[in-house]
């Protein structure tokens, strides 16, 4: 727990800052946006990497042995993740001498207060794509922003931009209530589902926490929100900034998307409409129906800051996705290979409809699912899903934070999608995975590999080959 208001905390005032974790791709992203801000930064991790040789070139101390030594006179705020346990000797060091201690959500909410126009992506699936397509939106703009994005934009060859604009972009994560900590004056709300059921206790529950994240915003700033979420105005009622819907024009939606279709790539297009008016038309170079609705939640956000359509179109048609949202990877032997990052019936079953628009003569998916408790709580919607492919070849749970507490295996996972009738396939080894797809998949099929975890691996290696 932090020990600390972070309301007493001005950045302006801060002359060191010591990170426990550095190198994790969020942590290194909010140091370098403190160094570029004249701050000292100094840090620990377990062990070197690209992310840490960046940082120590710009000037951060970085020791490799995680100790209470580190924790020098001079620093006068210490940031952790998530994964710092409340015993580990730099944080009580750091509390032992009443260094100011705070979660990195919390710095990332008090980095969002020193800019005039602060966007923070929410939603239970679409963050990454819609922040990067805001961003593009925003370098169309010439505005200069300061990008975080949770994947890795080609555009920006990275996953932070640091700009001298006034504004900036970040994804909002509703995980731990770490959005609770953000101060947008856009809070987009893009959908809200059932997720992370290992932190809350319902769907309720999470309703609550983007109902708060809502209320986030002050009475000058945006709400940006999905109208096709159930009882939408749940969350809008009372609030007492503005508030923009995008979705279908059924719901209601201020921004929405007519005249749809689809190229041989099943990459979208458009005509963007407001309040009734059509805006221009839109040519995505991106796949599927739920990205013209991440685009739709870009140009809802874009139209707040009273941006020209003229700049949304170029943003937008200038997106060429992220790394691993429907990214295709190559072909082997005549089979194209897609990697998706997809690791929640939701977005499985939208990565598997867009599939279908796209040339192919059988679809394989290998998944791999990512955490036990994600996968005990969608057992049965999981099996569903993914029986939308010809094929599924199972790898064994991504454990990322967790230990098998629930006892649930991909073998139990494999047994109901068999009784379901659908052909699926379980290999414990990524290499026997591999073995079996490069005997199996024939030209002109098309290979997704799916999860959070490292699945595209296997993609990488079957390139190799």
């Amino acid at each position: 727990m932090s020990n600390v208001n972070a309301n007493n905390i001005d950045l302006n005032k801060v002359n060191k800052v010591h990170f426990i974790g550095i190198g994790g791709i969020s942590m290194s992203a909010l140091a370098e946006v403190l160094m570029s801000k004249g701050i000292r930064v100094s840090g620990s991790d377990s062990v070197p990497s690209d992310l840490t040789a960046r940082l120590e070139q710009a000037g951060a101390q970085i020791s490799y042995v995680q100790q209470a030594e580190n924790i020098t006179d001079d620093i006068e705020l210490t940031v952790y993740t998530a994964a710092i346990k409340e015993d580990d000797g730099e944080l009580m060091a750091s509390r032992q001498k009443n260094i100011p201690t705070i979660p990195r959500a919390t710095l990332l909410g008090l980095i969002m207060k020193s800019y005039k126009e602060a966007i923070g992506v929410s939603g239970t699936h679409g963050k990454t794509s819609t922040t990067s397509m805001i961003s593009h939106i925003l370098l169309a703009a010439k505005a200069d922003p300061t990008i975080m994005v949770g994947g890795i934009l080609n555009s920006i060859q990275g996953n932070l931009r640091i700009g001298k604009g006034d504004t900036m972009i970040t994804e909002a994560c509703e995980y731990t209530n770490s959005f609770l900590s953000f101060f947008p004056t856009i809070a987009v709300i893009l959908n809200v589902s059932e997720d992370h059921m290992d932190f809350f206790k319902d769907l309720d529950d999470i309703r609550n926490s983007f109902k708060r994240y809502a209320n986030l915003v002050p009475e000058y700033g945006t709400v940006v929100i999905g109208s096709d979420i159930e009882n939408v105005s749940y969350f809008t009622d009372d609030l007492k900034c503005n508030v923009i819907t995008f979705g279908t024009a059924q719901s209601g939606a201020n921004v929405y998307a007519a005249n749809i279709s689809y190229d041989e790539l099943a990459n979208g297009s458009f005509d963007l409409c407001l309040n009734g008016d059509v805006l221009t038309h839109i040519n995505m170079k991106v796949t599927g129906l739920h990205n013209i609705n991440n685009a739709l939640a870009a140009a809802a956000t874009a139209l707040a800051m009273d941006l020209p359509v003229s700049v949304i179109k170029e943003g937008l048609e200038s997106f060429l996705g992220t790394v691993r949202r429907f990214e295709k990877k190559g072909e082997v032997n005549g089979f194209t290979i897609i990697d998706d990052y997809a690791h929640h019936p939701d977005e499985i079953k939208v990565t598997l409809e867009t599939a279908k628009n796209y040339p192919h003569e059988k679809l394989w998916l290998v998944f791999q699912p990512h955490t036990y408790t994600r996968t005990k709580a969608f057992f049965k919607e999981f099996a569903e899903t993914l029986s939308m492919a010809d094929a599924v070849v199972l790898a064994d749970i991504y454990a990322a934070r967790e230990k098998n507490t629930v006892g649930i295996t991909s073998a139990d996972l494999y047994e109901e999608m068999k009784k379901m009738g659908t052909e699926v396939y379980y290999y414990p080894s990524f290499e026997e995975i591999e073995k079996f797809l490069l005997k199996n998949c024939k030209k002109g099929d098309l290979l997704i590999t799916m999860g959070a975890g490292n699945v595209v691996n296997i993609g990488d290696d079957l390139l190799k080959m």
